[in-house]
């Protein structure tokens, strides 16, 4: 949609501008001289360009000013658009005035290296950065891909509430909070309960938020606050939800390549490793991902009663973690999705193979190059006795959840769903190394500031 704002052009808007006088609005990323020319490097949210000052064209206001500008000063530069094939973006522009609105002073992030700890207290001028703009645009990329692909596909956008009074998978990671005179309330931890009650009202829905775990995790991948799309979907077995999994994961990488190329260069991201993102994907049954790691030696430590190790085979009914997944994922070059994992180490909520009792319908799609799992979902148990029992045999108040064990009373369908973790999918696309750089503000167990 063209803007209606005609002042304010963009950087990402001046190729299309060659040969016009613009005025551009946005921080000093950096400035250098040489003689009578003075380079200043200006960043305004959508891109960056180089303006160039020539002594001799302007007035020696304009030289005095962009002289004294520093790191991350506010201003405005009116001039005109140049091509210049070197440059990236392929144009710069030749500076006519300066307006400055702040000189900025001291400011703390200065081109030399920062301790991690360093840069995530000033996470609030980090954003400024070149790798972290980047990888915040390649984020809104993957969202816009997201909902793209959901609201072209026939699902309806059904907000689940951030506040419920029960678990959605244990209690162990819950955020608790007093609401009023009903007592504990919590953090969401999912909205796919919720969304199973909207799908069984429109059919194929989506819902798409923050979600809040209390794990007391510091790996890599994993945060206290993060976002997820779950699309639930009436009449869907576990087969259409992996088809329906895969069509998403191609799609947002794709598009991300598309229309992300400078940023993900910004990154020196390996693209024919995004390129290789084509369906359709891996899969192997959990049965055959134990054998796979048995198979090639991929052991696990077991502590014993005196404290010592031993490494074992990887026993069937255990889950798998980082070390199993990275494992697994060192033979593919694109997605694989594990399916029918061991009852007993999945959700309530999961419905058990009719073929065989002791697996349920659970998928989790696993990401190359060691991003792990990016999704996990499951055909949802769509009959109310066999909910119930799961429901008392995991402890949990078949009060509460009377609501949801409703929905298996009133026109029960087969349903299926999955939840696709917005900044594991932006970790693993722009080869970032630690989750807390694909948030704008990262809550972890240690830090809830800025």
């Amino acid at each position: 949609m063209e803007s209606r704002y005609k002042s304010f052009v963009t950087v990402e808007q001046l190729p299309a501008l060659v040969g016009q006088t613009v005025t551009l609005h946005g921080w000093v990323q950096d400035k250098t001289g040489k003689g009578k020319l003075t380079f200043i490097r200006l960043r305004d949210g959508s891109g960056m360009v180089q303006c160039v000052v020539f002594a001799p064209n302007v007035e020696e206001r304009v030289v005095n000013d962009a002289k004294s500008l520093t790191q991350e000063s506010s201003i405005a530069i009116t001039g005109t658009v140049r091509a210049e094939q070197r440059a990236p973006g392929g144009v710069e522009v030749d500076v006519a005035d300066v307006k400055i609105y702040q000189l900025s002073t001291d400011y703390p992030i200065t081109p030399k290296e920062h301790g991690v700890e360093f840069l995530i207290e000033k996470r609030h001028l980090w954003l400024r950065s070149s790798r972290q703009h980047a990888i915040m645009r390649v984020r809104a990329a993957v969202v816009k891909a997201i909902r793209d692909f959901f609201d072209g596909s026939g699902f309806k956008l059904m907000d689940s509430p951030m506040l419920t009074p029960n678990a959605c998978e244990g209690t162990s990671t819950l955020f608790e909070t007093e609401y009023f005179d009903l007592g504990k309330a919590y953090l969401t931890q999912s909205g796919q309960l919720y969304a199973e009650a909207s799908a069984m009202a429109l059919g194929k829905v989506y819902t798409f938020g923050p979600t809040f775990r209390a794990e007391k995790s510091k790996t890599r991948r994993h945060l206290t606050e993060f976002w997820m799309v779950e699309p639930e979907m009436a009449y869907f077995d576990l087969n259409d939800d992996m088809d329906l999994a895969e069509d998403l994961v191609e799609y947002i990488v794709q598009y991300a390549l598309k229309t992300c190329q400078q940023e993900l260069g910004v990154l020196e991201r390996d693209l024919s490793k995004l390129e290789a993102v084509r369906r359709p994907f891996h899969r192997m049954s959990y049965t055959e991902a134990v054998e796979w790691l048995n198979k090639n030696n991929v052991r696990l430590n077991r502590k014993q009663s005196d404290g010592s190790e031993v490494q074992i085979d990887f026993p069937w009914g255990e889950d798998f973690g980082a070390p199993q997944e990275e494992a697994i994922m060192t033979q593919f070059n694109k997605p694989c999705i594990i399916h029918r994992y061991p009852t007993e180490v999945k959700a309530f909520y999961m419905k058990r193979d009719p073929e065989n009792p002791r697996v349920v319908l659970a998928m989790d799609m696993l990401a190359p190059e060691g991003a792990g799992e990016i999704i996990g979902g499951s055909q949802r148990e769509d009959n109310h006795d066999a909910l119930l029992e799961r429901i008392l045999h995991e402890g949990l108040s078949q009060e509460e959840f009377q609501w949801y064990l409703d929905l298996r009373k009133y026109g029960s369908v087969p349903h299926s769903g999955f939840g696709l973790g917005l900044e594991r999918t932006v970790k693993w696309i722009t080869g970032a190394e630690h989750i807390r750089e694909c948030i704008p503000f990262p809550r972890m167990i240690y830090r809830i500031s800025p």
